[in-house]
């Protein structure tokens, strides 16, 4: 069972979170299987990468295995994580495309030779990253080398970089092949992808999406914050990648969707109070606010939207209304009082005060009158 474990970490990436993300429920579980699509497995390799096989010598396979798979060149080793005919639905997902229309193959359960020669190839991934910077460094290139994975029979190496630009790195690929007697792949990825594999916590105080659940990035721009009224602070906005925040997007189709009968905001009021212009919105509450004064921000008024939209028909008809709206919202402006104990309860030194002793009255009970028994009068 420890081996287990220990194999599992090996496939995921340092983050906690990375493995959950690759994890599959099998919802078809307990479906008996009468079409025969057990021949294809899907298998977890370490970081996000996933693939998938052909079972070609029938081997009895269940989700958490370790096998020997085939790899170019070689042999690669990995975790069963899916079996059953719920793989060509993931193949489909993930639109899975097959090596000259056949895909590769399975061989065997991993023996123990085979983990402890993976294990001693995922303890070199370290060192390996490290040496490889510096040569990177060494020769003036404009990259980043942010992960190495090896290969289960230590015969070839995937080193994942980020690069702002397009970098001929042929030169490294022959410095590394030399230095570590191993077949090189480069493979490059963005900022999105190397957060969600280093992990961390957001702003939010829950653990990066990235890291977590999200596997397809899906571009961020600053229409989402505009959409949402937010304020653009690159400060606020960016994540730990350096990017605009995922969740920026996941709100937005229902903001998008409340402003559709929304009034142009560039379409001031006209009235006989003066000209109105726009100022905000309250989305989800359907009001708009307006000032008096395209620079003023105190003092705004309150629209509704029908309101709004029925003062600019009649403004196109060249009518004016009377007032623009019979509400007035006054913003108070906060003044800095200095520092107020407003929950004394709370006090730093509310421990170091005496408790005033109360002495505790002793309860007299009286016996009810009515329950004693009649005196004998003589």
């Amino acid at each position: 069972m420890d081996d287990q474990l220990s194999i599992e970490r090996g496939c995921c990436a340092k983050s906690a979170g990375t493995c959950a993300k690759l994890e599959v429920y099998d919802w078809l579980d307990d479906v008996v299987n009468k079409s025969g699509d057990d021949d294809i497995i899907e298998v977890r390799f370490k970081n996000t990468r996933k693939d998938y096989y052909k079972n070609v010598n029938n081997l009895k396979l269940k989700s958490g295995d370790i096998i020997a798979v085939e790899a170019s060149p070689g042999h690669d080793i990995g975790l069963v994580t899916l079996t059953g005919a719920l793989v060509k639905h993931q193949m489909k997902k993930h639109k899975v495309t097959m090596i000259n229309g056949e895909l590769r193959k399975v061989y065997r359960k991993a023996k123990s030779v085979d983990i402890d020669k993976w294990r001693e190839a995922m303890s070199l991934e370290h060192q390996t990253m490290i040496e490889s910077r510096k040569i990177a460094a060494d020769l003036r290139l404009n990259m980043k080398i942010g992960d190495v994975e090896y290969q289960g029979d230590r015969t070839k190496a995937i080193f994942y970089y980020i690069a702002d630009e397009r970098v001929d790195f042929r030169q490294l690929i022959r410095v590394l092949a030399d230095t570590f007697r191993i077949r090189i792949e480069m493979k490059q990825i963005g900022a999105r992808q190397e957060a969600g594999r280093i992990g961390g916590i957001g702003p939010c105080g829950r653990e990066l999406c990235c890291a977590t659940w999200i596997g397809n990035f899906v571009s961020v721009t600053t229409n989402a914050a505009r959409y949402q009224e937010i304020s653009l602070n690159p400060q606020k906005l960016a994540g730990q990648c350096g990017k605009l925040k995922c969740c920026l997007n996941f709100e937005v189709d229902a903001y998008i969707d409340a402003q559709r009968d929304f009034p142009p905001s560039n379409i001031p009021l006209e009235s006989e109070e003066g000209r109105f212009y726009f100022q905000k919105a309250d989305v989800f509450n359907r009001t708009l606010y307006y000032t008096s004064n395209s620079s003023s921000v105190s003092g705004p008024v309150a629209v509704s939207v029908e309101r709004a939209k029925e003062i600019i028909r009649l403004n196109k008809r060249g009518k004016k209304v009377e007032k623009v709206a019979d509400r007035i919202v006054e913003v108070k402006t906060t003044q800095n009082k200095g520092f107020e104990d407003v929950i004394p309860q709370e006090s730093l030194t509310r421990f170091d005060e005496p408790k005033p002793r109360h002495r505790k009255k002793k309860k007299r009970f009286t016996k009810n009158k009515s329950s004693r028994p009649p005196r004998n009068k003589k």
